[in-house]
């Protein structure tokens, strides 16, 4: 009976599939794996990241895109009213009434600058690009131009989803699964000197092999500032993988609130092996709670540093917005870090009111490559009679100057939300001051 349903062609299928996992694992394990492990690179991201610059160079650098909509010089409410009424009036503006009608055509050419380029809404969709990328996401016309543009179009979605998205899954299992099971063993052993180490290293292997699941190509600067334990480690936010991006070069203690699912299974296997600091949803919005376990976290020198994004949000890689006070007001040393991404490759922004985690993470792996650099800035302390604001506003400035970032005042929570009354509120207080100034000078005069 076994030899009447034998067939030799399934015994040499099995023969073949055996193969080729074999040497697919062992491609893995000597050149991904190991060099990970070890921190080393033998250069071949590098190359690819060329070969791909070449491309895109003969390829795509005749397509531009126009990013530009309304320009001008910086100007102050007062300026602004009071040159509208010099060209719509003839009275003399030392004797003018308190208000005029002309100063409504302000806050209506105001409105419609808004609408047409608004600075704050247009930081939560993707980054346009200057030249096409060979992506479909970038843009959904560019493929049709030409035949040469249609095949290389063609050609990278076969190479970038029968290919890198395969090599990028098993990584990503990898490192995730590495990460649980080595965290729990780790877990068991007494704390000492011998656990850290063993954390730190299992950490940074794991996070390396995260990173060469994204294909992330990383250049770091000024090692000589990365954060020390006690401190605080702040950075602008663009995408969830800004954690692995600095965790693959150094050892941080996370901060955030406690999921479930995967996620919560790799919280509750990192946290013993190092002391991560989690929260639990109604735990979160206790200012006083956070600061509290934030204070104590860093007036301990053995503990390794917090790493805290305080935009609180994802933003697209153009700017900075604002920064949250909390991990302002501990007065430990911050050291701000400012994370800036290629767009050219794969767009990095995490449009969370758009795409699910898991969609997002199917969309980077399957982009060329994730390349950005790192620049660790100088520490910085808290002045003398400097307030948390004024203290997060001067890290946030540092951060935006040296990323090449815009440094904005909204705040991040406008991704979701409306305006606040305050904002609407501080309009209305310049106006008024400025028509009470003007007031108190004919009164003078």
């Amino acid at each position: 009976y076994f030899l009447l349903n034998f067939n030799p062609f399934d015994n040499l299928l099995c023969i073949l599939l055996g193969i080729s996992f074999t040497v697919w694992f062992t491609l893995l394990l000597v050149f991904i794996i190991v060099p990970a492990i070890f921190g080393v690179s033998f250069g071949i991201r590098q190359l690819y990241m060329k070969t791909l610059l070449k491309i895109f160079e003969v390829s795509v650098n005749h397509l531009s895109v126009c990013t530009a909509i309304i320009a001008k010089e910086p100007t102050s409410l007062e300026e602004e009213i009071k040159e509208i009424r010099r060209s719509g009036s003839n009275r003399d503006l030392d004797h003018a009434s308190e208000f005029e009608m002309s100063d409504i055509f302000y806050f209506c050419r105001q409105g419609v600058e808004s609408i047409m380029d608004d600075e704050v809404t247009k930081r939560f969709s993707a980054e346009e690009l200057e030249s096409w990328n060979l992506l479909t996401r970038s843009n959904y016309n560019f493929q049709h131009i030409s035949l040469r543009l249609t095949v290389l179009w063609g050609l990278g979605v076969v190479i970038r989803y029968g290919f890198l998205l395969p090599l990028r899954v098993t990584l990503a299992f990898t490192g995730v699964g590495l990460l649980v099971v080595l965290t729990s063993i780790i877990g068991f052993l007494p704390n000492g000197r011998m656990k850290n180490f063993l954390s730190e290293q299992v950490h940074l292997m794991c996070y390396r092999i995260c990173v060469r699941a994204l294909t992330a190509i990383i250049t770091y600067h000024d090692s000589e500032n990365k954060p020390k334990n006690g401190g605080i480690c702040v950075a602008n936010h663009t995408s969830p993988i800004d954690v692995i991006i600095l965790a693959s070069d150094g050892c941080y203690a996370m901060v955030g609130q406690i999921h479930g699912g995967l996620m919560g299974v790799i919280q509750k296997s990192m946290v013993k092996a190092c002391p991560h600091i989690w929260f639990e949803r109604s735990e979160v919005k206790d200012r006083h709670l956070v600061a509290k376990r934030l204070s104590d976290h860093v007036e301990d020198k053995t503990k390794l540093p917090i790493l805290i994004f305080p935009e609180g949000t994802c933003i697209n890689n153009t700017s900075v917005m604002m920064f949250k006070k909390g991990s302002f007001e501990i007065g430990s040393t911050v050291y701000p870090v400012a994370i800036k991404y290629d767009p050219r490759f794969g767009d990095a922004f995490w449009n969370s009111s758009q795409f699910g985690m898991v969609n997002y993470l199917l969309r980077m792996m399957s982009s060329w490559a994730i390349v950005c650099s790192v620049w660790y800035l100088p520490p910085m302390t808290r002045e003398e009679g400097e307030d948390a604001v004024q203290f997060a506003n001067r890290v946030k400035a540092a951060i935006a100057r040296q990323g090449g970032l815009v440094d904005l005042l909204w705040d991040g929570g406008l991704k979701r939300g409306k305006v606040k009354d305050t904002f609407k509120e501080e309009q209305q207080k310049l106006y008024s001051k400025m028509l009470v100034g003007t007031q108190e000078d004919r009164s003078r005069s």
